[in-house]
Formats: C-alpha cells, structure tokens, sequence
C-alpha cells in the first residue's frame, strides 16, 4: 500500500454523511506521534482531572453551605438562571460529575499546556471513527515515503475502539441510552449518528429536543450546553425524570463544570488549603505545573495598596495599557454563553491592537455580572512537523505547524469506585501562522499514537 492509497482509504472510510455538518480537515496519511514520555503523562492525567472535578464540585457545595468562602458560590452562579443553581445544589445531582473528560491541551516549548476542560465536548465520534480507520493501517516504513512493510497495526492511544468502548460504559447497565442533540450542536450530530450505529451491547438513539418517549431505566446523554436550555424543548422533562432516579444522565445539570473560571480558583491563594486538603500535594503540584496562571477578570476594586498577584496590576483598566509584548495573555468568556465554545470570545492580547484589545477589557468588565470573563497565562505552542495529503495533486504535502490535543477521558462506576479511561487523542494541528490553535478547514486532524 503506497502513502496515496493510504490516504484515499482513509477518505473513502467516511460515512455517507460525513462526521461534521458542513466542516472539512485535511488528512493525514499517518496518525500523529506521541513520544512514550507524553504518552504517560496524558494516559495517567485522567487521575487527576477526576479529582479536580470531585474537588470543584465539594468546593462549590461547601460554599454554598458556608462551609466555605461564600463568594465562590456566588461568583459560579453569576448569570445563571435560579432554576439552574437549584438544580445544581439539589440532593439528587448531590455528587454527580461529567462522565466525559476533555481537556484542550497545548504542546509548547516546555511541555504541555491545559488552556480549559470541556465537559461537554464535541469530537467523540469523529476520534473513535479516527482511532478505528488509522488502526486498521499496515505500519509504515519508516525508511520510505511511498511503501508499507509488514503485517502489523498501529497502536492508537486508548486502542482502536476505545472511544467506542469508553463511550458504552458511562451508561453502566443501562439498554437504551439517548443521545440529546440540540439544534445549537446540530454540527456534531454526524458524528453521533455514526458512533450509535457502532455500538454493540445498547442501543443508541440520537434524538432532538422535540423526544420525551423516555422509559425508567433509560440513559440520555446531554450533548447541549445550559446556556441554551430555553432552545431546547425537553430539558426540563430529562432533568425531572434524572431527579427522580427513573432515567441516568450525564453530565448532569451542573453549569459550574462549564465555567473556566474553576482554574482560576485552583490558583486562588485563598483556596490553597482546600486544593491541597482535596488534591494532596502531588496532585496540585502537578495540576498548577499544566494549568496556566489564571485570573478572574472581577471589577470589584481593590484597596488601593493592594494588586492582582502575577500582574501587579491595581486596576483591570491598568490592562488595557500594557504593552504589546506584556500582552502574551488571553482574555477569554468563562462560561454560560454562546461564546464561551470554540474560538468565539477569545482575545489573544498580543495579536490585537491596542484599541481592539481596549474594548475586549471593556466587554469583559462590563458583562461580569452576566457573563464573567478569565484572563489566562499565553504559553505559546511549539512547532510540529506535520503532513496530509494533497488528493488533487497527489502528492504528501509537509506542514509546519501548532498542535492541540484532545485526550477523551470516560468515568466509569459509581461513588468512589469510579474510575476514569482513556479512550483515544485527538491532534488538530494548524499552520504555523495561526496564533489561536482549533479545528478549521487549514487545519490537520489526527489520531494520536505511541
């Protein structure tokens, strides 16, 4: 098998109705490589992104009970409607985490980077249908860019169909799961129609949000986000019936787990004793070592000898003064909105003007008490060697360019017992002139192996 026919196998492995709605990637003749280092790292960190949810879900209980600085609760519920933070303080939801974990994670210069955690992702058919195409491909001679030798597979991160795998188990024993696909992720439908008709022990439904036919004992899977809970017709019914123990849902109705401000608060010094107690030292250790330094963008002023630690800043108008190259930092929408997914409401300091960035430090000083904001370190990522396939030249094109990866962690059992698993990786990596690294037509999408 030669590196084009490869290539054209992987495109004609497709579904009939693609994985994206109305979305296109380059391909690439080969998964992208992880050294054994990386690859430890990543398959073990789904530990400890567990636990950090654990700890930011006690956190947030303990505030709201007291137990805890009250201004925690108080700042996660900004915005958020008074039904939601009833339902996320609720006892039946009591200690209910997402069962999908998904961090955007950043290669640069010294590592690896953590820019947010996203509990309701998009990409978990498109990477299981990726895992599942690249491990069936012979492994490529590494000596030649046009031929294959021997009979082996390679090994994708997680398994060939351990997204497939992962995916099942979140459900536990349940026999009909629903997939909730609101009309706002109409985009990703695709690919969970796809990833129903590959499953083996239950059967997968993909609905809309018109679909309440559900029977006790079923499972739904939330694919939509809470900001756009009046847009979908059924919340209301799934979130009574999961109260009431008749049907199994994740992730639950919890909108702390969609706010990117929770890194903020792991490096809150006020909550250090609490990370710690919760985390152990190990773990913060190693969550802070990944995490860039983030900052709540809250306009409450400051006693005047006072600063925001790491800026020195007094004021967060002293922001918009900075200069251009003070400016590696990335001012992004926390949560709760539609801008909060994708690259929509995120500002990359560096990369604006002075007047642009000005008004982005307005819009998000002004919108706190909706729709807070987070200011993040910019680590900058590296550069990869990268390639995909050319099929209108027929040719293998190299590509220089910054990689993003999306490791997919799935929780499965119940209580303490749970346990999360590494389903597979997915690298987006974009030209080497895009500063903000996210799926797009340049962009080149692939699975990760050792």
């Amino acid at each position: 098998m030669t590196v084009a026919e490869r290539a054209k196998l992987i495109r004609d492995s497709l579904p009939p109705d693609g994985l994206f709605a109305g979305m296109e990637w380059k391909i690439s003749p080969t998964p992208f490589p992880l050294g054994e280092k990386l690859a430890r790292e990543i398959e073990s960190l789904g530990r400890v992104l567990l636990q950090f949810y654990r700890a930011a879900n006690l956190l947030y209980r303990k505030s709201a009970e007291g137990k805890q600085p009250e201004w925690v609760a108080r700042r996660l519920d900004l915005g958020k409607p008074r039904e939601l933070i009833e339902l996320q303080r609720s006892a039946a939801f009591k200690n209910e985490i997402p069962r999908v974990i998904r961090p955007d994670v950043l290669l640069t210069e010294n590592g690896f980077s953590i820019t947010e955690l996203d509990s309701v992702p998009g990409g978990i058919g498109l990477t299981a249908w990726l895992n599942k195409t690249y491990g069936q491909l012979p492994i490529a001679n590494r000596q030649s860019e046009t031929s294959e030798i021997g009979n082996g597979k390679l090994e994708m991160l997680g398994g060939a169909d351990g997204m497939l795998r992962g995916f099942e188990s979140i459900f536990g024993d349940a026999k009909r799961v629903h997939v909730i696909v609101s009309e706002e992720a109409k985009t990703y439908r695709p690919e969970m129609e796809w990833l129903a008709g590959q499953m083996k022990n239950s059967e997968f439904r993909i609905q809309n949000s018109e679909f309440t036919d559900f029977k006790e004992g079923d499972a739904v899977y939330r694919f939509f986000e809470l900001f756009d809970l009046p847009n979908v017709a059924n919340a209301k019914k799934i979130f009574e019936l999961a109260a009431e123990g008749k049907i199994r849902l994740t992730p639950p109705p919890k909108p702390l787990f969609e706010e990117k401000m929770l890194f903020a608060l792991l490096w809150n010094r006020n909550l250090q004793n609490f990370w710690r107690q919760e985390l152990g030292e190990g773990f913060l250790a190693r969550l802070k070592g990944v995490i860039p330094y983030t900052w709540l963008v809250d306009p409450t002023p400051l006693p005047p000898h006072a600063a925001m630690p790491e800026l020195n800043l007094t004021d967060w108008q002293q922001l918009k003064s900075l200069s251009q190259k003070e400016r590696d930092l990335i001012l992004k929408v926390s949560g709760f909105s539609e801008k909060a997914w994708g690259a929509r409401g995120v500002f990359l300091g560096s990369d604006l003007s002075a007047a642009d960035w000005s008004a982005a430090v307005d819009a998000a000083l002004k919108n706190f008490e909706t729709s807070p904001s987070v200011l993040q370190r910019f680590h900058k990522p590296s550069m990869v060697e990268a390639s995909w396939f050319d099929f209108a030249k027929n040719e293998v094109v190299p590509m220089k360019g910054r990689t993003r990866l999306c490791p997919y962690y799935f929780v499965s059992g119940e209580g303490d017992a749970a346990r999360p698993t590494l389903g597979g990786v997915l690298a987006t990596i974009v030209p080497a002139d895009k500063k903000i690294v996210h799926g797009m037509a340049d962009a080149v999408l692939a699975p990760c192996c050792v």
